[in-house]
């Protein structure tokens, strides 16, 4: 039996080592991590994800990686199996996020990336996260490995995206939306909304935990990953029980 394949997308300023447990959790021979670096568009990530990824594939994203996602689904609906979407938005930028975002970059080049890493870290984690050195170092981290060019790369990137709302509807494989109730970047409504729109998702709201949610609570995300693969496991057992249809 085929093992499921899964692609993680890292969102903004993040490294593989933002699915780190979750990657230990389900081994990671079945992990491809997508590259989200090298891009000026979304849809050219996702674009790029198509290319490499494998012909069936469970598809996670956080935050940024989320939008990259949503975009997949777009272009390749007929090849995800299963969806998970963290922390995540359909909807454009508005112009005050577009605003925020282009001072980052400034910030960025002006003080370093290390600097506005660690302030984002106050937004980025809930309040016993915003407290965690280990947390607050593995974000910085992330960040200098990213670099400024393709942090400022990210943010146009992520400046420029589509409105995937409308396409919610549309998306039929197995969806799990994850987010912190703590999020201070993307508000949880956006999540019960998103979670609303799509006809085979499931909402898990996370008390007290911010926008990190697979650093923050890396069990609670690995548990709704394995559901996904643990069904999986069952729809191809029942269909080698049944054989082929004739």
């Amino acid at each position: 039996m085929n093992l499921t394949q899964i692609v993680m997308i890292p969102g903004l300023l993040c490294t593989d080592d933002l699915y780190r447990d979750q990657i230990a959790a389900v081994a990671s021979e079945r992990v491809l991590v997508a590259d989200t670096t090298s891009d000026p568009t979304i849809a050219a990530m996702a674009e790029r994800l198509v290319e490499v990824a494998p012909d069936r594939f469970f598809l996670c994203g956080l935050s940024m990686g989320g939008y990259v996602a949503l975009e997949v689904m777009r272009i390749a609906p007929e090849r995800i199996t299963d969806l998970v979407l963290m922390a995540t938005s359909a909807k454009a930028d508005t112009a005050e996020q577009t605003a925020i975002r282009r001072r980052l970059v400034a910030l960025a080049h002006d003080k370093g990336i290390a600097a506005v890493a660690d302030i984002l870290s106050d937004r980025l984690l809930g309040p016993s996260g915003r407290t965690d050195p280990q947390l607050r170092r593995r974000i910085v981290a992330m960040a200098e490995t990213i670099g400024v060019d393709s942090f400022a790369r990210q943010q146009e990137a992520i400046i420029g995206r589509r409105d995937q709302t409308s396409l919610l509807p549309c998306i039929r494989v197995p969806t799990t939306v994850l987010a912190g109730t703590e999020d201070q970047i993307i508000p949880p409504d956006r999540s019960r909304e998103m979670a609303a729109a799509m006809p085979a998702s499931a909402l898990h709201l996370l008390d007290g935990v911010g926008h990190m949610v697979t650093m923050e609570a890396p069990d609670a995300a690995s548990a709704v990953i394995r559901r996904h693969l643990q069904r999986d496991a069952s729809v191809a057992s029942d269909q080698l029980v049944a054989g082929p249809k004739l």
